[in-house]
């Protein structure tokens, strides 16, 4: 999108959330002349990352509608927790709802993997902010997305080395102790990070795997072995929420090293979670701070939308303008939006090209971005990878 745009301040009127394996339509449901869904975590233990996320998916539909006063799109939200279980649940009936051209997501690597048979059938196209698990686009893999299945963010092959590098840097003698949360896109990416740290020739010192359906475990026992081993650096993979529950009781403990997560915890939720505790923890992500953008949208963005905006807004900005430069552009069937997605380059907010390959992967894409704890808040310390 090219800054210069006029910005809308108008609000799409956008649907009531539910949970449960229906599917919410607004009361305004005959001014729209079709849909684009959002799926994500917008209820549970993670919900903070879906309530951000589709802050962006409603900027960019407030602009377009402001566009397009006679052609109005709606928003459709997707509930599915952030788990396989709850994707399973919802995805049927998404699949079935025909005003459904699109959606913006899945967010996460699970429920991806859970929605794919459904939306492969009906030919939904897909194009995710933050799911990043290497198999979504492996066609040699059972999770294989494709053909509907399309993602902004850098793969777990990409990021397991840079959270590795991030989490030692500066560590004298560094000594790891890597924790996982039995998720598919915890187990991923806990694998690329302990390959990593053997090349980087850091010592492993342990390694755990934890059910992360559980915010609120108990990690005395990994806590335990982190001491005996003399870790002064704790690598999870995993979501925010047992995140902020695992550093809390890290600290408390009495660890002092350093604490280093990937895109999982990549969300303020850590922060409120862990409190203070969450000070000076290292988190990568493939992502890119919308303020970066300019004051002038991002001011435009809270005035929208109610609040600042926050984690893969920019990411879920650009996936709804992808979806909405198809229908703009006559593509207005599930089928036609899929051949456009395909067949052409977008323009991220950032002035990125957007191009995806036959599996559904943004051609070129390979950044990963660090970023520090600081001050109860999550600052960007730039590319280091």
């Amino acid at each position: 999108m090219n800054k210069k745009t006029k910005l809308s301040v108008a609000l799409v009127a956008a649907v009531a959330l539910i949970s449960g394996s229906a599917v919410a339509t607004s009361a305004h449901a005959a001014t729209y002349k079709l849909y684009i869904g959002y799926q994500g975590p917008l209820t549970g233990d993670n919900k903070q990352t879906g309530l951000d996320e589709i802050a962006g998916v409603k900027y960019a539909l407030s602009l377009y509608n402001a566009k397009h006063p006679g052609f109005q799109i709606g928003l459709k939200q997707i509930d599915d927790q952030g788990s396989g279980p709850g994707a399973s649940v919802v995805a049927p009936g998404t699949a079935k709802d025909k005003s459904i051209v699109a959606i913006v997501g899945p967010a996460f690597s699970g429920a991806s993997v859970a929605s794919f048979p459904y939306y492969k059938a009906a030919g939904l196209p897909l194009v995710s902010p933050s799911a990043t698990r290497v198999t979504l686009t492996d066609p040699s893999s059972p999770d294989f997305g494709g053909p509907v299945f399309h993602r902004l963010p850098s793969k777990d092959d990409k990021q397991g080395p840079a959270l590795a590098a991030y989490a030692i840097k500066g560590v004298t003698s560094p000594a790891v102790y890597v924790v996982n949360d039995q998720s598919s896109y915890g187990v991923g990416l806990d694998g690329y990070v302990q390959s990593s740290l053997t090349k980087l020739g850091a010592k492993t010192v342990g390694k755990d795997s934890v059910d992360g359906t559980n915010a609120t475990l108990d990690f005395s026992a990994v806590i335990s072995k982190v001491k005996a081993g003399a870790a002064n650096v704790v690598i999870y993979s995993g979501y925010y929420a047992q995140a902020a529950t695992f550093v809390k009781q890290l600290r408390n403990a009495g660890y002092t090293g350093i604490f280093a997560s990937g895109d999982g915890t990549y969300d303020p939720g850590f922060i409120t979670g862990a409190g203070a505790a969450a000070e000076g923890a290292r988190l990568t992500a493939s992502s890119a701070v919308f303020q970066d953008a300019g004051a002038k949208i991002s001011a435009d963005f809270k005035k929208v939308t109610g609040a600042d905006a926050g984690t893969y807004a920019t990411e879920d900005f650009d996936a709804a303008n992808i979806i909405l430069t198809a229908i703009s552009h006559g593509a207005l069937t599930r089928a036609a939006i899929q051949k456009y997605i395909n067949a052409n380059t977008f323009k991220g907010l950032m002035g990125n090209t957007i191009k995806f390959d036959a599996n559904g992967d943004t051609a070129g894409a390979g950044f990963i971005n660090g970023f520090l704890v600081k001050g109860g808040v999550i600052i960007s310390q730039g590319q280091i990878k």
